[in-house]
């Protein structure tokens, strides 16, 4: 197993135990893929799998409508994405992705939390080279189709790691080869249950049990905001 299943095992969110964390996070990209590419599952293949997977996180459906309706309602006010980078004690790189309707807000919020636990935030784009980022694909086995065979006609479409864990298989692939995944899945008639982005440290710092509580208080912060979407660290677990 390679790299980044190891790094995505040993950092997951722990919102994604929270469902109305799940709800709020799942809503907001919903609202910002139909802003993009139109409120039509059929033509817009982002918002396909997000609705799905916002099925298989029992997320009602009300809730999927009105992050629909969001989107489309002159009325409301837009989510922008905005990437923040700093650092946080003991040198450890932070990356925090948000969806918010009042950046100045969140990059307050950001600052404070960075400032307050003995960070700083840093310029954008500053901690892109420590991270490679990567699309993630979580399916379904498909019988009759083994590991080994699937990862060798991914290869061709941008899949660089193919791993099977707890019933699932989860494929990273580079960032740019989202959309070539995802169409081979869907023709080829694979159930993705989640497909998302993510930032896999090129290295992992090790820090003390002492070092690594002080780093997860803020990582805690970060992760309460309901404007934060993701957040990425190179601390070795």
């Amino acid at each position: 197993m390679g790299r980044a299943f190891e790094y995505r095992k040993a950092t997951k969110l722990k919102r994604w135990g929270n469902m109305a964390r799940v709800f709020t996070k799942l809503g907001k990209q919903i609202t910002i893929a139909v802003r993009e590419g139109g409120s039509d599952p059929d033509t817009n293949p982002r918002l396909r799998v997000l609705v799905q997977q916002s099925k298989k996180e029992n997320m009602p459906k009300e809730n999927v409508e009105r992050a629909i309706k969001k989107a489309t309602s002159k009325d409301e006010s837009d989510y922008k994405e905005v990437i923040y980078e700093g650092y946080g004690p003991y040198g450890i790189a932070i990356v925090v992705e948000t969806a918010t309707d009042n950046p100045t807000r969140t990059v307050a919020n950001v600052r404070s939390y960075f400032n307050k636990h003995g960070g700083s935030l840093g310029t954008s784009g500053s901690l892109e080279f420590l991270f490679d980022h990567k699309c993630v694909f979580k399916i379904a086995p498909k019988e009759g189709v083994s590991l080994e065979d699937l990862e060798l006609e991914l290869i061709d479409y941008g899949v660089d790691e193919v791993v099977e864990d707890e019933g699932e298989i989860i494929l990273y692939g580079e960032f740019q080869s989202y959309a070539p995944i995802q169409k081979y899945l869907e023709e080829s008639g694979f159930d993705i249950s989640s497909a998302e982005f993510e930032r896999i440290p090129n290295d992992t710092k090790e820090l003390s049990d002492e070092q690594k509580a002080q780093i997860e208080k803020l990582l805690d912060k970060f992760e309460d905001d309901e404007d934060v979407q993701n957040v990425f660290h190179n601390m070795r677990q």
